[in-house]
């Protein structure tokens, strides 16, 4: 007998985007950001809803995300030129590291002045300071956003996933040490984290070489399309083969590429034109695969996680907006545009089912129940802030879908 998922995935992959365009829309005419309306349409396309796509199809698509956070990531990386480096100076870094630090050490003070475990409470809050840019990254796309908040705001929310990925690391030997002082080496369990960065910096560097080589090799616009989406997809497999960060690693590989080649806003102008069915389905597949039947299950620990992490990112925001003066209005409102938080997070919260497996089934619903939250109120959020930042023109709102 034929397998019907297997012979219709195609069709649901049109359903994905047909929906994704309907509620462009819808959204329009609600003047929210497409994103939300993208991951609500596959929230209720998706399993936990009407079931249009079953847990089958949805499982079909897992390549999907991947491979649009791969280009998502190469596009922050663009905007790390030496000159906006050298303009911008030390202020994304320094609030990149305050607002990932805030997060975090707000979601675990707070967890032990409530009497949760120490050890659970590093853990879970390391996950906190990791920053989802795909949704942010889609409303300044959408509504062509640009001024002091934007420009500091996309290599912050490129920054602060290394902030997670390193706190994380510290806080699970930390939290292992405190559990079972007798195990393991606890150097071993603080290098995972930075191996997995000197990977992708690695990877990221070799390839953006490579790229630049063959954008220069090819002379046709359409041929260096294809080797920009090659070596996205390369950089990202060799990152997940490596252990390393498939997204630091293309955004090294894109910010390398475009410090060294003359031709880079002619291939990111083509890759602009390329994405945006892809990152479409990126979103529907999120809300399809976001489960809303736990949110229940979330508890007085989920309600505290989701409030203090948001807390602790307008306080790292502010007092590394200070510490590097920067403008008024970054101060004001670039805490507003970092709610969102999915794949990182998510990711962490995986590998804490393996690495501190007697707290990962609660870090990881309580993480997932937060994504639900974060992924649907986030863009609204974004977009309202970079609006009462005067960065969103008033003509962007008939603008195209990115």
């Amino acid at each position: 007998m034929i397998n019907m998922v297997e012979l219709n995935v195609y069709v649901y992959l049109a359903i994905g985007l047909l929906l994704s365009l309907l509620s462009s829309k819808l959204m329009r005419k609600l003047r929210l950001p497409n994103v939300t309306g993208f991951l609500i349409f596959g929230l209720l396309a998706g399993p936990y809803c009407l079931n249009i796509l079953s847990k089958e199809v949805v499982e079909q698509f897992a390549i999907i995300p991947d491979i649009a956070l791969g280009f998502i990531a190469f596009s922050i990386g663009a905007e790390f030129k030496h000159s906006y480096l050298k303009q911008a100076g030390k202020t994304p870094i320094i609030i990149a590291i305050l607002e990932g630090l805030g997060a975090s050490i707000f979601v675990v003070l707070i967890l032990i002045l409530t009497g949760h475990d120490t050890a659970f409470s590093l853990v879970l809050g390391a996950i906190a300071a990791a920053t989802a840019p795909a949704a942010t990254l889609m409303v300044v796309r959408q509504y062509r956003a640009q001024g002091p908040v934007t420009s500091t705001l996309l290599p912050v929310v490129a920054l602060d996933d290394v902030v997670a990925i390193v706190v994380f690391g510290i806080s699970v030997a930390i939290a292992k040490a405190i559990n079972n002082p007798e195990a393991a080496s606890l150097l071993t369990t603080l290098l995972k984290p930075l191996i997995e960065i000197v990977g992708a910096l690695i990877i990221g560097g070799l390839l953006g070489i490579v790229l630049k080589l063959l954008i220069d090799w090819f002379a046709d616009s359409g041929m260096r399309l294809a080797v920009a989406i090659a070596m996205i997809l390369l950089c990202t497999g060799l990152a997940v083969a490596t252990g390393a960060s498939p997204l630091l690693a293309c955004m090294i590989m894109s910010s390398f590429y475009v410090n060294l080649s003359q031709n880079s806003e002619k291939v990111l102008e083509q890759l602009d034109h390329f994405t945006p069915p892809l990152f479409m389905l990126l979103f529907f597949v999120s809300g399809a695969n976001l489960d809303i039947t736990i949110l229940p299950s979330v508890g007085l620990i989920g309600l505290l996680y989701i409030i203090f992490r948001v807390l602790g990112k307008f306080a790292g925001c502010l007092i590394g907006a200070s510490v590097t003066d920067a403008e008024p209005v970054v101060k004001k409102y670039l805490g507003f545009t970092l709610i969102p938080q999915a794949g990182v997070a998510i990711g962490l919260a995986g590998l804490a089912m393996r690495v501190v497996p007697e707290y990962g089934p609660q870090i990881q619903t309580v993480v997932l129940c937060a994504t639900v939250i974060y992924e649907l109120i986030g863009p609204v959020v974004t977009k309202i802030a970079l609006q009462k930042a005067g960065e969103i023109r008033t003509t962007a709102e008939a603008g195209q879908f990115f």
